[in-house]
């Protein structure tokens, strides 16, 4: 009975069913779908909003489609997958015109979903990054913004530095890995595994919990790095806080870049040295790409913008 009640439940939450007190539970018709000939009705799903420079990038979709006379429809999957391919479905049945999708999985998959849509040639384009060459993506070079970031610590001077990882199987911060390594390799420095850290992710996700984690984790190191190029600026600011706490100062014992160009590095105790991602580009290049895809062309395309250095005050110098 339990089971039963559970399975009634979760139709009604997906629209299937219906109920009527006293009156007992129906099948619901299927939604018909919406007109959207007068203008173009864009759909934008994503993981969900906490990220800031996530933000900056629906901000940037919302301010372009505005310009030509376009709707936004915005979905956040809460980081559950089956809600967000549920929302795909949804979207495409209800007549949208196009998709952004920005999952944000930082694991990599091309869902049977994906694939279908780029079959039947429906418009979408994704800013979640993706490796898949038949997928349309528009985002930044991480792998050079990863080398951008650790070149920069080493013309300052330093040559023990470590590098905190996303989790395990994360695509971004692999990428961004790469270009740490191909940085220190460059430069006759060694890579030691030992000053590499990586996040760890509870049931919810919290860059800035597992910086702050991560910095418990480095007052426990028998050996230090001098700097360490932190994945984002979320673990980075984290990172910064427990670092504080135990008191390790920053830039003094430890210099740190981030990554992501966030407001909150911009105004932290100390402001956080980062590689910008060009937001306002990749929104504006999303909408461009998004019409042309809606007009027939059928085209695949991958951009990869280049990443800007923004340098403050969270490396100092070394000498």
């Amino acid at each position: 009975l339990i089971t039963i009640k559970k399975a009634l439940s979760e139709l009604i939450s997906r629209g299937m069913l219906y109920s009527r007190v006293g009156k007992g539970t129906f099948v619901a018709e299927a939604p018909n779908k919406i007109d959207f000939s007068k203008h173009l009705t864009i759909a934008y799903i994503l993981k969900d909003l906490d990220n800031p420079f996530y933000q900056s990038i629906v901000k940037s979709v919302e301010r372009n489609l505005s310009k030509n006379n376009c709707n936004l429809m915005l979905f956040s999957s809460d980081s559950k997958k089956d809600r967000e391919e549920r929302k795909i479905k949804d979207f495409v049945n209800m007549g949208v015109s196009g998709l952004i999708i920005g999952s944000m999985s930082h694991i990599h998959y091309t869902t049977s979903l994906i694939k279908q849509l780029r079959r039947e040639l429906f418009p979408f384009v994704m800013v979640s990054h993706t490796e898949d060459p038949d997928i349309c993506f528009i985002g930044t070079d991480q792998i050079e913004g990863g080398f951008m970031a650790t070149e920069h610590l080493i013309k300052c001077g330093y040559s023990k530095i470590g590098y905190i990882n996303g989790e395990k199987g994360n695509m971004v911060g692999n990428a961004r890995k790469h270009g740490y390594t191909k940085a220190m390799e460059k430069h006759g420095l060694v890579v030691q595994e030992k000053f590499t850290l990586r996040m760890k992710v509870h049931r919810n996700r919290s860059d800035f919990q597992s910086g702050f984690e991560l910095g418990k984790e480095f007052i426990n190191l028998s050996e230090k790095p001098e700097a360490i190029f932190v994945y984002n600026d979320l673990t980075a600011l984290g990172l910064m806080r427990s670092l504080k706490e135990n008191g390790v100062r920053v830039p003094e014992d430890l210099a740190l870049v981030g990554f992501d160009d966030i407001h909150q590095g911009e105004i932290s105790a100390v402001p956080l040295t980062t590689i910008h991602q060009p937001a306002d580009r990749i929104g504006n290049l999303v909408v461009k790409k998004l019409i042309k895809k809606i007009s027939g062309d059928n085209s695949i395309s991958r951009h990869l913008l280049k990443p800007e250095l923004v340098i403050r005050e969270s490396c100092g110098t070394h000498n």
